[in-house]
C-alpha cells in the first residue's frame, strides 16, 4: 500500500473515532433548545392533541372514540358551511386587495424624490399595523356607526346619501370588516414590498431608459416579474391571515356573528364549538377541515408559481 493511500486510512479512522457531538455541537444544541422546547410544548403537542381530540366524543363522552363522526357532523352543519364562505369572502377579499394596494403605495413611495419624505410616509402607513384590534374596531365603531351619527354617515349625508348600515346590514357588514382589515394591515405589506423594490437591480431600469421604456413599462416588464417571490410570499401569508379571521369579527358581531350571521367565520365557529358549548371533538375537528383547507390553498399557490416560472 503506497504511503498517500495509508494516510487516508489514517485519517478516516481518526474521523470514525472522533466524538459525535464535538463541544461545538453541544453548545449549538444548547442555543437551540429553548426554541425546540416552544416549538414542541406549545405547537407540536396542541397540534396532536387536537387531532387525538376530534376523533373522541364531546362532553362527558370526551373520552369515547367516535371515529370520523365528528368530522360527519361538521361537513352535515349549514352553519360550518355560511362560516366557510364568509371566511373565504372575508380572507379572500382582504388578502387580494391588501397585496394590489400596498404594493401601488410601495411603489408611489419608491420613486419619492427625497428620503426623508420616504421616511415620513412610511411612518405614516405603519401606524396602524402597531395599533391594537380592540382599538381598530372601536375606532370603525365610530367611523361607520349607523345614523347620521356616525362619521362616513354624517359625511355622506352632505351628498344627500341614505345612511348605510356598515356593521348592521348583513350585506355590506363582511366587505366592512374587509376595509376594517385592509387598514391594519396595509401598512406591514407595503413596507415588505419598499424593501423588495430596493433590491431590483438598477442596471435593469436603466437599460430601458436607453431603450426608451415608459414608466409603466419598467414597471410591467421590470418591476413585478422581479419581485415574483415577494409576490407568492405576500399571498400566501395574507391567505392564512384571511382565513383566521377572529378578533375583528368578534369584537364587531359578537359571538353569533352578527348581523345575521354574515360575520361567522370559521375560526368563530370552532371557538363557539370549544368554549361556549363544549364541544371539543366538533371543534377540533372543524379546525382540522380548516387546517387541510389552507394547506390545498398553499399547495395550489406554489404550483401554480412553480408552473408559471418553468413557463
Amino acid at each position: 500500500m503506497s504511503e498517500n493511500a495509508q494516510s487516508l486510512t489514517r485519517k478516516s479512522s481518526a474521523v470514525v473515532k472522533r466524538k459525535w457531538l464535538s463541544s461545538a455541537d453541544i453548545a449549538g444544541w444548547c442555543y437551540a433548545l429553548p426554541l425546540l422546547v416552544g416549538v414542541l410544548g406549545f405547537s407540536l403537542y396542541p397540534m396532536l392533541s387536537a387531532l387525538w381530540t376530534s376523533f373522541h366524543g364531546n362532553g362527558a363522552a370526551s373520552s369515547s372514540w367516535v371515529g370520523v363522526s365528528n368530522y360527519t357532523r361538521v361537513l352535515q352543519d349549514d352553519l360550518f358551511w355560511n362560516s366557510l364562505y364568509n371566511t373565504i369572502y372575508i380572507g379572500g377579499l382582504s388578502a387580494a386587495l391588501g397585496i394590489v394596494f400596498s404594493f401601488i403605495l410601495a411603489s408611489l413611495v419608491h420613486h419619492l424624490p427625497w428620503q426623508r419624505t420616504r421616511n415620513v410616509f412610511k411612518a405614516l402607513f405603519f401606524l396602524p399595523n402597531v395599533v391594537s384590534a380592540v382599538a381598530t374596531s372601536l375606532l370603525f365603531s365610530l367611523l361607520f356607526y349607523p345614523g347620521r351619527e356616525g362619521v362616513i354617515n354624517y359625511v355622506l349625508g352632505w351628498f344627500h346619501i341614505d345612511p348605510i348600515g356598515w356593521f348592521t346590514d348583513p350585506s355590506v357588514a363582511r366587505l366592512s370588516v374587509v376595509l376594517m382589515i385592509l387598514w391594519g394591515a396595509l401598512g406591514y405589506n407595503t413596507i415588505i414590498f419598499l424593501a423588495a423594490l430596493q433590491s431590483v437591480p438598477r442596471e435593469q431600469y436603466e437599460a430601458a431608459d436607453i431603450d426608451g421604456a415608459s414608466s409603466f413599462g419598467k414597471w410591467r416588464y421590470i418591476t413585478i416579474p422581479s419581485l415574483r417571490p415577494i409576490f407568492v410570499f405576500m399571498i400566501i401569508m395574507g391567505v392564512i391571515s384571511g382565513m383566521k379571521q377572529f378578533t375583528n369579527v368578534w369584537l364587531i358581531g359578537g359571538s353569533a356573528g352578527n348581523p345575521a350571521g354574515s360575520l361567522m367565520t370559521s375560526v368563530l365557529y370552532i371557538y363557539r364549538n370549544a368554549f361556549l358549548s363544549a364541544q371539543m371533538g366538533i371543534a377540533t375537528a372543524a379546525s382540522y377541515l380548516l387546517f387541510i383547507l389552507i394547506l390545498l390553498l398553499t399547495l395550489i399557490i406554489l404550483r401554480v408559481n412553480r408552473r408559471g416560472t418553468t413557463d
